[in-house]
């Protein structure tokens, strides 16, 4: 009952804190951005409490556990990127999400046990959900980047364009962002490599094949904006490819084994 009266009063501050980051991109009211992004970051407070709560305080890679789990990271990470490179139209996006997401693993999922594991999995695991994490707050940007130079081209020039960050602005934090994650994911490759004992058996196999083909998209990425200035549509297409390829990674093998089969990894 407390869990669930937790979980009511944060999905109810992520969605009022993504209102107030929208209001200035609907139209010319003035910006909320510090007081949403306060809001928010109490949100993300009782999320964190939520899930030691119903998990034991122990990572729970069950599906939707590591759905709300994910949500989690990210909106924990768009709180960090607006501290140095304020981008509100990132939590218009993420907290919403974030807020459906924690309402179908409170309500709605059947309750999970948490696997035990050793601290070089979890370590593997935590450093694969950052660079997770880095990477979606990443792809939104894609998008807003793709929306933003669309609408200039055909000379939209409405309130909420005015209100994103400089074009510029927003390709260089892409492709920072792009940069961490892109370390962290080669960490985690090191880290599976040296830790995952039994590929086949633990069903792996899928995630490891479509995570190295991710990393070598973004590694493809940054070398042709290093050697050929990529950006534009090349930068967005291919951000967004690997992506999708760290989606089905992360949760394709287990939604199919989990919802379709009924079988745990």
């Amino acid at each position: 009952m407390v869990i669930h009266t937790l979980a009511l009063v944060a999905i109810a501050l992520y969605l009022a804190a993504a209102g107030g980051l929208a209001r200035p991109l609907l139209s010319a009211s003035p910006p909320l951005n510090r007081l949403s992004l306060s809001v928010a970051a109490v949100a993300v407070m009782i999320h964190a409490a939520i899930l030691l709560g119903m998990h034991r305080g122990a990572l729970d890679l069950h599906f939707f556990a590591a759905l709300s789990l994910v949500a989690f990271v990210v909106s924990t990470m768009t709180l960090l990127v607006n501290l140095s490179r304020p981008v509100a139209a990132l939590g218009v996006i993420v907290f919403p999400l974030t807020a459906l997401l924690l309402a179908v693993d409170s309500f709605l999922a059947p309750p999970t046990l948490p696997q035990p594991m050793d601290w070089q999995i979890k370590l593997h695991v935590t450093v694969a959900l950052v660079a997770f994490g880095i990477f979606s707050i990443a792809a939104v940007l894609a998008i807003l980047l793709a929306v933003q130079e669309r609408a200039l081209r055909h000379h939209q020039f409405g309130p909420w364009l005015r209100a994103l960050p400089p074009l510029t602005l927003t390709e260089t934090l892409l492709f920072r962002l792009i940069t961490a994650g892109f370390l962290l994911l080669t960490l985690t490759l090191i880290t599976g490599a040296l830790f995952v004992q039994n590929l086949f058996g633990q069903h792996l196999v899928h995630k490891t094949v479509l995570s190295i083909i991710a990393w070598l998209v973004f590694g493809t990425l940054l070398c042709g904006r290093w050697r050929y200035g990529w950006r534009g549509r090349q930068a967005v297409n291919l951000t967004l490819a690997g992506m999708a390829l760290l989606l089905l990674a992360l949760f394709g093998t287990k939604a199919v084994l989990e919802l379709i089969l009924h079988r745990s990894i």
